[in-house]
């Protein structure tokens, strides 16, 4: 297999791009690029992450002025060619308000910033991101973030089941979905969802610090590895 090249996207403000680099290229064959935000050179990455953070200090809305960086013109193109992004936390927003993925987020149910582990379940595992999962497992994969409350219109959430684009929901330590096991009120317990052709994915979890047993799991790295093998199969 020749060497994948995955881009990672470097704000004023992120504060994950070093840990994401760090476990994109604890793969063999993976080489991680650092994109920074007022460069129009994707440097031939062949998937772009955008990491978690506060990008620009978050000021306004979380993600709102990110959108408007030069780099973004390119990873919105890019995105709409069909080519894979992943949004970690921040970059959930900032593709959020890019416009690559529907709905927003908003301030945690209890407005207080949340820093720990919690327990996600893939509901979708035939996406590009996930195909090295399976729906039965309950992964333990930590969340960082002040706005994490997913919220869309009914109709939006509507398309969204339907077509199942909700990929990860949190769920209690036996995979059950339960407002107890949701930690920033988010609506259907979403953590995360892909668009509907399925190559833009944005979750709030950090699957990059559950990527090595160190870090005390494992569960993120076959997000990785979903991805890198669609890559080799092209």
């Amino acid at each position: 297999m020749s060497e994948i090249t995955v881009g990672v996207v470097v704000f004023p403000g992120s504060n994950c791009d070093h840990d994401t680099e760090y476990a994109v290229a604890s793969f063999n064959g993976v080489r991680p690029v650092m994109l920074w935000h007022n460069d129009h050179d994707l440097q031939g990455a062949q998937a772009i992450i955008l990491p978690g953070g506060f990008s620009y200090g978050d000021y306004l809305r979380a993600g709102s002025i990110a959108r408007f960086s030069p780099i973004m013109k390119e990873v919105i193109e890019f995105a709409r060619k069909g080519f894979p992004v992943l949004g970690i936390c921040n970059g959930f927003q900032v593709l959020l308000e890019s416009g690559l993925l529907e709905g927003a987020l908003s301030r945690n149910r209890d407005k207080k910033f949340l820093c720990c582990q919690t327990t996600i379940r893939p509901v979708n595992c035939s996406t590009i991101f996930t195909t090295q999962y399976k729906e039965s497992d309950v992964l333990s994969i930590p969340i960082a973030h002040g706005e994490g409350n997913y919220f869309a219109p009914p109709e939006v959430l509507e398309s969204l089941e339907e077509h199942e684009q909700v990929v990860f929901r949190y769920t209690d330590s036996l995979g059950q979905v339960t407002d107890e096991a949701n930690p920033n009120g988010s609506l259907h317990n979403i953590a995360g969802i892909v668009n509907r052709t399925g190559n833009v994915l944005g979750l709030m979890p950090h699957p990059e610090r559950a990527s090595e047993k160190l870090l005390g799991s494992l569960d993120g790295r076959p997000l990785f590895e979903s991805l890198y093998s669609h890559i080799a199969s092209l």
